[in-house]
C-alpha cells in the first residue's frame, strides 16, 4: 500500500516531454471513495509571482518507482492559485 508521504519523496517526470516537473506537494482525494484524483506539483517560481501548480490526473501516472513517478501528460495543465 502506498502512503501519501511516500509520494512526496518522489520526483515526477513527464514521459511525453522528458521534463522534470518537481516533487509531489499535495494530492487531491475524492472524499466519498477515498480514491486519489490528482497529484499536485508546485511550479518553480520567484517570490513576487503568483503560485502555479502542475495538476496531474491519477490516470496519467504511468509508473511509480522507488525514486520517481513517470507521467504521460501531453499538455501539462498549470493552475494559478
Amino acid at each position: 500500500m502506498l502512503r501519501s508521504c511516500d509520494l512526496r519523496q518522489k520526483e515526477v517526470i513527464n514521459t511525453h516531454t522528458a521534463k522534470r516537473l518537481g516533487y509531489v506537494d499535495d494530492i487531491d482525494i475524492d472524499q466519498t471513495s477515498g480514491r486519489v484524483l490528482n497529484i499536485i506539483i508546485p511550479k518553480h517560481r520567484l517570490f513576487f509571482m503568483k503560485r502555479e501548480d502542475y495538476i496531474i490526473p491519477w490516470e496519467e501516472i504511468v509508473l511509480i518507482g522507488d525514486e520517481i513517478i513517470l507521467v504521460n501528460h501531453g499538455d501539462t495543465e498549470i493552475i494559478a492559485t
